[in-house]
């Protein structure tokens, strides 16, 4: 039996995907049982959030209980803040689970998570140092950045002794967050990237989708540091026409900056519409400006035969050919790339070839079942 925990952010975006397609591989792919325990931002006010944060968790009760009623082994803990924290690992041990701590940004340090401000990358705070998140106002709001640093300080080493095993999504990931003074545990820290079926067939012996004669395809929280900007700019350079999927903070500025442009912009959409649009796209997109931890939204394109242009920042790199790879912020190289990759076949089969390798349901399965194991190995 495993249970998930997961705090839900108020705008949604790749990490709750991958918790979903995660849920569902223990239980199709381990056969395991799983239960959710969820908690979601969207509804939480500002003195609760903050009590959450500051106090290290609300309600450990309920994942005590949740544990001992199910027989929990396993602890599959994702987004913990603000209402679950270190409290919620700490309960699940004390009921007799193993924890095992996944970290899809950095936030132990970062208290935005994507190491972004003020238009570019920020590595500023450091371990327990995490003032200069207040200095520039990370949160937007002066009361909130402080809670977080304060919270940040307090409790990352305290969270992260509470894991038996660490589980990040790229070695670029891994390497950041050591670099950030994440007090990662020795010998604990395995990568594992989020599980990818290849459209069509799942360990790509199926042909290839050949890619649409259509748009250029973004797939993303509509935030600054996702670079929609430049993936209009260059849509219009390169003459193509650009489909813009996801909801968030930007989306009144790209549609004034979008003015003109041939861009439509489809806001949140399921799966079902996410698979329609990449049929009927010549190009997926991935512009980026910060340092990506993995990259969901090219893997998701490259499995459904994209070609994907993408910036070489982050993790990206680990995903996406050398060749398909531009400059973050540079609007003319990447409609260059628009313009070579488009509609191409070959770089899309490629693609496809690579996530199967990195991504396929059951490699990434068979990669946790052994994780599992380990936080059972160190725990005794």
């Amino acid at each position: 039996m495993v249970l998930f925990l997961h705090n839900r952010y108020r705008t949604t975006g790749g990490e709750e995907r991958v918790v979903e397609d995660l849920v569902a591989l223990v239980r199709d792919r381990l056969g395991e049982h799983v239960e959710l325990l969820m908690r979601d931002s969207a509804g939480l006010g500002a003195p609760r959030a903050a009590a959450g944060l500051l106090r290290g968790g609300l309600d450990e009760r309920e994942v005590a209980d949740a544990v001992r009623r199910s027989g929990a082994r396993i602890v599959h803990a994702h987004n913990l803040l603000p209402t679950l924290g270190w409290r919620a690992l700490a309960a699940a041990k004390e009921a007799g689970a193993r924890v095992v701590l996944h970290l899809h940004q950095y936030r132990l340090v970062c208290a935005v998570g994507v190491c972004f401000t003020e238009g570019a990358d920020c590595t500023r705070c450091h371990g327990r140092d995490t003032t200069p998140g207040i200095r520039h106002n990370c949160r937007g709001d002066r009361a909130e950045a402080l809670t977080y640093a304060a919270s940040l300080s307090l409790w990352q080493r305290r969270l992260c002794s509470l894991a038996d095993a660490v589980v990040v999504p790229s070695r670029f990931a891994e390497q950041r967050l050591r670099e950030l003074g994440a007090p990662l545990p020795a010998g604990t820290v395995s990568v594992l990237p989020p599980p990818v079926a290849l459209a069509g067939s799942e360990d790509g012996s199926e042909q290839s989708p050949v890619p649409g004669d259509g748009h250029a395809l973004v797939v993303a929280r509509l935030a600054p540091e996702k670079g929609i900007d430049v993936a209009i700019e260059a849509c219009r350079l390169a003459r193509v026409p650009l489909v813009v999927a996801g909801d968030g903070p930007e989306l009144g500025r790209l549609r004034a900056l979008a003015a003109g442009a041939d861009v439509r912009f489809e806001g949140r959409v399921g799966r079902e519409r996410l698979a329609e649009l990449r049929a009927g796209a010549s190009i997926g997109l991935v512009p980026s400006r910060s340092a990506e931890t993995f990259g969901i939204a090219a893997a998701e394109a490259m499995a459904a035969g994209l070609p994907v242009a993408a910036s070489r920042v982050g993790a990206l790199p680990e995903l996406v050919d050398e060749n398909s790879l531009i400059t973050a912020g540079d609007a003319r190289a990447l409609a260059g790339a628009i313009e070579r990759l488009a509609g191409d076949e070959q770089a899309g089969q490629q693609g496809r070839r690579r996530v199967a390798e990195l991504c396929a349901p059951g490699n990434v399965a068979a990669r946790l079942a052994s994780i599992y194991q380990q936080a059972f190995s160190r725990a005794e």
